[in-house]
């Protein structure tokens, strides 16, 4: 049984890889931080395109994702960024709420469990 970390930090790794499932770390905004929801989103969907093809999976085998967002006002722009990211035919597990973030720039967070 392995465990593969990568983007080892002192407080958390961006990903895992146990028993062929892939674990990302909350992925957060770092370039659209003064822009909307919406940019916010796609800045982070992209990001975790990149992390999933760095270990050999991609979007169409995510299990599960976990999304918060800074105020559910943003609901809708969020939807409208994730709805043209993720394939028809494989949508995963999802659940969204309000909750306070890291930093008060941050408008969207999300964490993704997929297959390899």
């Amino acid at each position: 049984m392995s465990i593969q970390r990568y983007h080892v930090g002192p407080r958390l790794s961006e990903i895992v890889v146990h028993n062929n499932t892939v674990y990302l770390a909350g992925q957060v905004a770092e370039h659209t931080l003064h822009q909307g929801a919406n940019s916010q989103t796609t800045e982070v969907l992209a990001m975790i395109d990149k992390l999933l093809s760095e270990v050999g999976s991609d979007k169409t085998k995510i299990l599960s994702a976990q999304i918060w967002l800074a105020d559910i006002a943003d609901y809708d722009a969020m939807n409208e960024a994730w709805s043209a990211w993720v394939p028809q035919g494989h949508t995963p597990a999802r659940a969204t709420v309000e909750s306070r973030l890291a930093a008060p720039e941050y408008k969207v967070e999300i964490k993704i469990i997929a297959a390899l």
